[in-house]
Order: C-alpha cells, then structure tokens, then sequence
C-alpha cells in the first residue's frame, strides 16, 4: 500500500469509527455502516488522482482549520493528512437538471471529493459514495430533494438546516443528519464555511430537483448582512 493509500484508508476508517460509535444517532447509519461493511473496499485507480488546486482552496483550508470539536479529532487529523490526496471538484449543476435554480451562493463556492463511488479517489462503487461536501460562508443551498438516501456528518461547529417545511434548527459540529429517499432539505451556512461527510447509499445517478420556496430571497439576504 503506498502512502497516498494508506493516508486515504485512514481518513474513510476514521470516518466509519465515528460512525460506528454513534450508530443509534439517526437513522441512516446502521443502513451506511451495513453498506460499507458488505463492500470489499479494494484501491481502484481514478481517471485523476493528481493533486490540483481550485479556486476555493482559501476556504477549503480555512473550514479544516475550523475542525476543532474534540470529538472530531480522528477524521480531522485523517482529513488533513489526505486533502492533497483527494480529487476536490465543484459541483458545475451536474447534479441536477440543466436550468435548475440553485442560486449564487452555491454555484459561487462548493466543493466534493469521494472517498467511494464511480471515479472516487479511493474506493470504487456504482451505485453508493462517501465524500466529503464544502460550502462557501453564509450561503443558502436552496430546498431540494434526490432519490439517493443521504447521511450527512457535520464537521463544521454551526449550521442551519431545514426539513421539509418544517422550522430551521441549527446542529452542531458531530451531530448527523439522515435524509430518508425524496426528503426535502436546505442548508444554511453561516460566517465560516460548513463542511461534512456525507453518503449517498443508492440511486446516486438520478438527478436532484430543487423545490422552490418563497422566502430565499430574504434568507440570502439576511445571510449577505449578517
């Protein structure tokens, strides 16, 4: 196993150990944990494993460097050790039908980058991926929904989330979040940049739909001036 492999086989077992000590949190995990214990989790070789910086290093660097939480430690100190190693793209509506209204926060300041799934920097698997998601400070990824059931592990100390239509909560860094197939769900980030693990575990192909709400505006508004 060479260096670049190991640095990677540590950062998806921190993130498993993590998993597995928080297991009852939501529901979801047990169905992730199930999915990665069934996988035999062998290298592959991406289309592109070597490094290259993008136009959002600044604030990649600055939310790792916010990845303070105590209880964080193992995947923070995995993460770091494997950023250059991981293949950081941003998410160019690829996701999501051609005209779709995701607004300018998102399309100004995301990035991705798989540990497991088709073309992932690490792991190879069709139909389930596990990566980690970045977003730009106070931005509004808009109310949306896709097929591929998803868990999401926040890294960041504060952001928003909203369920459905239900009201906004905040959740702290380490807290998990499962959003069953079809569930609507937006994410609100505020002064520093939101950053997480997440996992699709099938479906990963079909597109997103964003579900249009009427008070955007106003949320993106109040995040600029805050």
């Amino acid at each position: 196993m060479t260096k670049r492999e190991q640095r990677l086989h540590a950062l998806t077992q921190a993130i498993i150990a993590y998993l597995e000590a928080h297991s009852d949190a939501v529901d979801g995990v047990d169905n992730v944990l199930k999915t990665l214990s069934h996988m035999k989790l062998t290298g592959t070789q991406p289309r592109d494993t070597r490094p290259r910086a993008t136009r959002h290093d600044a604030v990649l660097q600055c939310a790792l460097d916010n990845m303070t939480s105590p209880a964080l430690q193992g995947i923070s100190h995995s993460l770091n050790a494997a950023r250059n190693d991981l293949v950081w793209r941003e998410d160019e509506a690829q996701f999501y039908p051609p005209g779709a209204d995701l607004g300018d926060g998102y399309r100004q300041c995301n990035l991705h980058a798989l540990l497991v799934g088709p073309d992932a920097a690490a792991f190879h698997h069709a139909d389930f991926c596990l990566g980690v998601f970045m977003l730009g400070p106070r931005t509004l990824y808009r109310d949306h929904r896709h097929a591929a059931p998803e868990l999401y592990l926040n890294l960041s100390a504060r952001s928003g989330w909203r369920f459905d239509t239900r009201a906004w909560q905040d959740y702290p860094a380490g807290s998990l979040i499962w959003n069953p197939s079809n569930a609507p769900h937006a994410t609100r980030v505020y002064d520093e940049p939101f950053l997480s693990v997440f996992a699709w575990l099938n479906d990963i192909s079909t597109p997103c739909q964003v579900i249009p709400r009427d008070d955007w505006a106003e949320i993106e508004l109040a995040l600029a001036n805050a």
